[in-house]
C-alpha cells in the first residue's frame, strides 16, 4: 500500500513538472513571437521612411541643386538603412539616418520657397508621422524583449 501511494505521488509530481514545462515553453515561444513580430513592425516603418527619402531628395534639389553633398549623405545613409538585417546594423543606420534628414531639413530652412512648397510639407508631414511609428513600433519591441529577457 505504501508503495502505491509513493508511486501515486512520484506521478503527480512528475505530471505537475511536465505542465509547468511545457506552459513556460509556450510562453517564451509566445514572447519570442511577439519580439519577431516587433522587430517586423520596425523594419517597415524604417523601409517607408526610407522609401520617402528619394521624394524628399528630389524636392530639395528643385530649389537646392548645389547642396550635392547632402544629397549624397542622404543616399548613403538610405543604402545603409535598407541594407540593414540586425538589430545593431540598423541601429548604426538609424543614426546615420537621423544626421542625414537634420542636414536636408538644415538645407531645407535657407530655402523659404521650399519650406513653402506643398509637396516638401506633405514629405515632411509624413517623414513627422513615420517617426512616430517608428518610435512606437520601438516601445513595442523593446517592452517584449524586456518580458522576454526578465523570463
Amino acid at each position: 500500500m505504501d508503495a502505491l501511494v509513493i508511486v501515486g505521488i512520484v506521478v503527480v509530481v512528475a505530471i505537475a513538472v511536465g505542465i509547468y514545462l511545457w506552459a513556460t515553453y509556450n510562453a517564451l515561444v509566445t514572447l519570442n513571437v511577439r519580439v519577431d513580430e516587433a522587430w517586423s513592425d520596425i523594419t517597415v516603418q524604417l523601409k517607408r521612411r526610407a522609401d520617402l527619402i528619394p521624394n524628399l531628395i528630389e524636392t530639395v534639389k528643385g530649389y537646392a541643386a548645389h547642396e550635392s553633398k547632402v544629397f549624397e549623405q542622404v543616399t548613403k545613409a538610405r543604402a545603409a538603412a535598407l541594407g540593414a538585417g540586425d538589430p545593431s546594423s540598423a541601429a548604426a543606420a538609424e543614426n546615420m539616418m537621423q544626421s542625414a534628414l537634420k542636414s536636408i531639413f538644415a538645407v531645407a530652412e535657407a530655402y523659404p520657397q521650399l519650406q513653402a512648397s506643398q509637396n516638401f510639407l506633405e514629405l515632411q508631414s509624413e517623414l513627422v508621422d513615420t517617426e512616430d511609428k517608428i518610435q512606437a513600433s520601438r516601445r513595442f519591441y523593446n517592452g517584449g524583449v524586456r518580458e522576454l529577457n526578465t523570463k
